[in-house]
């Protein structure tokens, strides 16, 4: 049984001024899919939580003290959705919020292991977040791309499925050259690229291509593949995951 991570950005969550419960409920819809259908065992890292207290309370989302508030907030309204999406397939979720000293410390890393493996014994899905709340900005990773990274190598994924609202590498700026080309595969990262300032597209979001570079060199130095493609439709994700289909996104895997 392959194991994967899956992660999905906060640009896919967030929808104006609320929750895009519809993109949520279609994440849940390929999850079950992926676990009945293919077998995988699934672990979700999902960003949302600072997105989804913005709802309730409207805070400078600059300040780390008020996304720690924010995500205080948001965190378990982002949970009773998953909650409540996945119970329709009669599928249990446990939440899990970490930091990066958790796998730095040999003995923390190793429980947070051991945890990983007893809810995936029992068929159920850890849905993982970075805990904003308590770490300082020391402890913290910085965006969930690199959280998803460490998550797919420690927990001894078969491969990382990243869904945002940027749905490939191009060989140039999409935004910029509407004849930009899609790199479906590729195998080395320049240096200068990972260098590159980050470009969010979203207010909430911390990353942007860099962070998804950065996370697929990461692994691609461990011999894990990494899958980019849209959260918005999943289609291309439906395909490559369900039927081995490499239509569209891009697969970051080390030549060898």
């Amino acid at each position: 049984m392959k194991r994967i991570v899956i992660k999905v950005g906060s640009a896919v969550l967030r929808e104006g001024s609320a929750l895009a419960l519809q993109r949520l409920n279609n994440l849940v819809d390929l999850i079950s899919k992926l676990k009945n259908e293919k077998k995988y065992e699934v672990i979700l890292v999902s960003s949302g939580a600072v997105a989804a207290g913005n709802i309730t309370l409207n805070l400078d989302k600059t300040n780390i003290l008020n996304r720690q508030v924010l995500s205080s907030i948001g965190q378990p309204l982002l949970m009773k959705h998953y909650k409540k999406r996945f119970s329709q397939y009669n599928i249990k979720c446990a939440q899990m919020l970490l930091v990066a000293e958790d796998f730095d410390s040999r003995k923390r890393s190793k429980n947070v292991q051991e945890v990983m493996e007893i809810l995936l014994k029992n068929n159920i899905i850890p849905i993982i977040n970075e805990n904003d709340v308590i770490a300082n900005e020391e402890l913290l990773f910085g965006d969930n791309d690199q959280l998803a990274a460490h998550c797919a190598y420690f927990f001894k994924a078969d491969m990382l499925v990243i869904l945002s609202d940027i749905d490939a590498l191009y060989d140039e700026n999409p935004n910029i050259n509407t004849n930009a080309n899609i790199l479906k595969n590729v195998n080395f990262i320049k240096e200068e690229d990972l260098q590159m300032k980050h470009s969010a597209n979203s207010e909430f979001a911390t990353g942007g291509i860099v962070t998804k570079l950065k996370a697929a060199h990461f692994l691609m130095q461990k011999n894990i593949p990494m899958y980019l493609s849209s959260g918005f439709n999943l289609e291309n994700v439906y395909d490559y995951l369900l039927e081995d289909k490499h239509n569209s996104g891009t697969l970051f895997q080390k030549q060898g």
